[in-house]
C-alpha cells in the first residue's frame, strides 16, 4: 500500500511531502515535477499570491541518479512569500517591537463565509484565526501536485496517462469539445482557462474580469480524464474499497471541492436506465462497451473504459467586497476578512484533482498487482492481461 502526507502552512517556510510504498526504478525527474507545479499556479483569473511564487522540488531522499529506489521519497517546496512573513509566522518565540507589530498586522479575527476560519476557531478555541487559515489554505496542494507527480511517473510506466479540463465556470459550459482524447487534452492545455471549447473559452475569460472587477469570485467543474486502465482495479467486496468511493473521497479533499461525478454522475438519475447502462459489446475482438456513461467503474471496480471523475469547485471565500461577518475579538458586526485571493482557480483545480485521481490508481494499482521493482510489476500486469477473458 502507498500512503503520503504533507506538512506545511500557506506562508511557513516551506512545504514538505513524504510517499511511502513506491517501488522502484520509477525515473523521475525534478523538473518534470516543476513543470507540473507551474500548471498549478496557471489559468487566468489566478492572484498575486502566483507573481511571487515559482514552485521547484527539492528531493530530500528516496531518489537517485533519476529512478525511485523504493525507500520513501522526501520532497520540500520552499514558500518564497515567508520571507515577507518572517516575524509573524516563526516557528521561534519572538519578542521586541518589530516582531510585535509584524504578529500584530497578520492577526486574523473577521472570519470569511465559506472557509474553514470560524469552524477551525471553534474547534481549536482562538480568536485570531491565522493558525487556521495557514494549512486549511489550499497552498498545500503544491505538495500534493509533487505527490500526484510522482503517481503518474508510476502509472505511466505501464501505458496510462491522466489529464483534466474544464467543463463548465460560473456558469458557462464547454459544448463544442474534441471527440479525440488526445485532442481534448492538447486543447485544454492550450487554453488560459484550461477549457477544450473555444468559445466558451472567450466567454468565461469575459467573466472572470468582469466578476474580478465586481470583487466576487467564480467557481465551476473540471473533469479529470484516465486512459489505459485494464479492467479490474478497485473492488466491490468492502466498502472502503469501491475505487468509486475511494476517488470521491480524494476530490472531495481538495479545498473548495463540494461535489463529485463519475461518469454521467447526478444526471443519471433523471434518466431510464436504458439510456444510462452502456451496452457490452465486442470491439476488435475484446469485450468493450459502446458508450461510457458509467465513467470507466461499475460496481467499484474499472472496467477497461476511460475513467471520468468530475470535482464541482465553490467560488473561493475571499471576496475584495467581502461579506458580513462578526469580529470574534470585538463582537461586533463587520465585514470579513480580505487576504490576497484567486478571483477563479478552476483551472488549478483540475491539475490537482489530476493528482489526488493518480494518487488512487497507483494505490489501487500496487495493490492489485504488488512487486518491488517496476520490472516485476509489469511482469505481473503482462501475466494478468493475458489471463483476462477476451
Amino acid at each position: 500500500m502507498l500512503r503520503f502526507l504533507t506538512a506545511g502552512e500557506s506562508h511557513g517556510p516551506a512545504l514538505v511531502a513524504i510517499v511511502e510504498g513506491l517501488p522502484a526504478d520509477i525515473p523521475v525527474l525534478a523538473e518534470t515535477i516543476n513543470l507540473g507545479l507551474a500548471r498549478r499556479q496557471q489559468g487566468h483569473g489566478r492572484g498575486g499570491r502566483m507573481k511571487i511564487e515559482t514552485d521547484r522540488v527539492d528531493f530530500l531522499s528516496g531518489i537517485r541518479l533519476g529512478k525511485t529506489i523504493g525507500s520513501p521519497v522526501a520532497m520540500h517546496l520552499i514558500n518564497k512569500d515567508y520571507a515577507n512573513w518572517r516575524l509573524a509566522m516563526s516557528p521561534e518565540p519572538q519578542a521586541g517591537d518589530e516582531a510585535e507589530a509584524a504578529i500584530d498586522k497578520r492577526k486574523f479575527t473577521k472570519p470569511r463565509p465559506g472557509h474553514a476560519d470560524l469552524a477551525g476557531a471553534q474547534k481549536y478555541g482562538v480568536v485570531d484565526m491565522r493558525n487556521i487559515l495557514e494549512r486549511a489554505s489550499a497552498r498545500e496542494t503544491a505538495a500534493r501536485v509533487a505527490v500526484g507527480a510522482l503517481a503518474k511517473a508510476y502509472l505511466s510506466c505501464f501505458g496510462v496517462q491522466i489529464f483534466s479540463h474544464v467543463v463548465r465556470l460560473g456558469g458557462i459550459a464547454a459544448t463544442a469539445l474534441p471527440a479525440s482524447l488526445t485532442e481534448l487534452q492538447q486543447a485544454a492545455e492550450d487554453s488560459v482557462v484550461r477549457c477544450a471549447d473555444p468559445e466558451a473559452t472567450a466567454a468565461m475569460v469575459d467573466l472572470i474580469d468582469r466578476t474580478g472587477k465586481a470583487g466576487d469570485t467564480l467557481g465551476g467543474v473540471f473533469e479529470v480524464v484516465v486512459t489505459g486502465l485494464p479492467p479490474g482495479l478497485g473492488s466491490y467486496g468492502q466498502w472502503d474499497k469501491r475505487l468509486d468511493a475511494q476517488l470521491a473521497a480524494a476530490v472531495m479533499s481538495i479545498q473548495a471541492v463540494k461535489g463529485v461525478e463519475i461518469g454521467i454522475g447526478f444526471e443519471a438519475a433523471d434518466r431510464p436506465g436504458s439510456k444510462v447502462h452502456d451496452p457490452i459489446v465486442l470491439r476488435e475482438g475484446e469485450l468493450a462497451r459502446s458508450s461510457n456513461n458509467a465513467g470507466g467503474l461499475e460496481g467499484g471496480v474499472t472496467n477497461g473504459e476511460p475513467l471520468l471523475v468530475r470535482g464541482a469547485m465553490k467560488p473561493i471565500s475571499t471576496l475584495r467586497q467581502p461579506l458580513p461577518s462578526v469580529d470574534l475579538e470585538s463582537r461586533t458586526a463587520t465585514p470579513s476578512h480580505f487576504e490576497r485571493s484567486d478571483v477563479c482557480a478552476v483551472p488549478a483545480a483540475g491539475v490537482v484533482g489530476e493528482a489526488m485521481v493518480a494518487w488512487v490508481l497507483a494505490n489501487a494499482w500496487a495493490e492489485k498487482f504488488g512487486g518491488d521493482s517496476i520490472a516485476e510489476i509489469l511482469a505481473n500486469v503482462t501475466q494478468y492481461k493475458a489471463s483476462l477473458p477476451h
